[in-house]
């Protein structure tokens, strides 16, 4: 049996929570703010309650009222899953319709709103965004063509069986990698009578890239304090998280519009690149610093 999951990837019976660890649980509002690739969704958009399972980098949503412990999922459960590889979760500061709300943007560059209690949201950021950076396998090779359209590259949702310390020099290399990058490309802005296509392209690459390097820049240092904590209990690891006087800053998540704008701020305190929101103004690179903190991910 197959269920296309929201995250739009299939969800098999094979990915049933069955053996995998559990994370997290507890209830969650849900609204789709954005089909993949940011595409406004169609049809009705509201506000659904759900009892909300983390296992492995599935996140599965029983819709309340029927969530019971002994109870196997349902075809309808399978069919709201959402595959959490790659994927970064962050407060959302710019929403005033709700509180407590956080944003999760998958893989695909879907984006979802959910919204907690006061006590919990911050410890589904953290979760969420620790279980992604621990298990999401590095990403396929790009593509070699002569189509210069730019296009994300694949990221496969398979868990990874790399060690916590391998998984960290991935994300290391990923990030001086799309830093590098970046920072090249805003090199060379477009110039500003340029419209149409090409302005485009230079705006997606620029949005895709600034968010990249937050993305890999939070699951170097969620994997960094966890091994320096020595503690396999997420829980245990949360309030290690907290309780660092270092990690204070890191209590909230940017918004997905004011993570660049948060990664500048604290490169430029802690001496790394600078990293702006999206836009066609020129930049000039700067020197990565040797540390990325948890700090120059987030903004409270």
């Amino acid at each position: 049996m197959k269920r296309e999951a929201s995250s739009g990837k299939l969800v098999s019976e094979e990915t049933k929570p069955t053996g995998a660890l559990l994370y997290k649980n507890g209830f969650l509002v849900r609204k789709v703010h954005a089909d993949s690739d940011g595409k406004r969704p169609r049809g009705r958009r509201g506000w659904k309650t759900f009892y909300a399972i983390l296992k492995g980098l599935i996140l599965y949503l029983q819709k309340q009222g029927e969530y019971r412990p002994d109870k196997q999922l349902s075809d309808e459960d399978l069919k709201n899953a959402v595959s959490i590889h790659h994927s970064l979760a962050m407060k959302a500061s710019d929403y005033s319709k709700r509180p407590n709300v956080f944003y999760l943007r998958t893989a695909d560059w879907r984006v979802y709103l959910f919204q907690a209690n006061a006590e919990q949201m911050q410890s589904w950021i953290t979760r969420i965004n620790t279980v992604a950076a621990m298990f999401s396998s590095p990403p396929f090779p790009a593509a070699i063509g002569s189509q210069k359209k730019f296009s994300r590259p694949l990221l496969p949702g398979s868990m990874s069986k790399q060690s916590e310390e391998e998984q960290i020099r991935s994300h290391e290399a990923r990030f001086r990698a799309i830093s590098t990058e970046l920072a090249e490309l805003r090199s060379y802005p477009p110039d500003r009578k340029v419209k149409g296509r090409e302005l485009e392209e230079y705006r997606q690459r620029d949005e895709y890239l600034d968010f990249e390097k937050t993305r890999y820049g939070t699951y170097i240092m969620l994997l960094r304090v966890k091994i320096r904590s020595g503690e396999e209990d997420l829980s245990v690891f949360e309030s290690l998280l907290l309780e660092d006087s270092s990690l204070q800053r890191a209590h909230s998540s940017p918004t997905l519009q004011d993570s660049s704008q948060a990664s500048q701020a604290s490169s430029t305190r802690d001496g790394g690149s600078s990293s702006r929101a999206s836009g066609c103004s020129s930049s000039k690179p700067r020197q990565e610093g040797q540390r990325h903190s948890y700090r120059q991910a987030v903004k409270k």
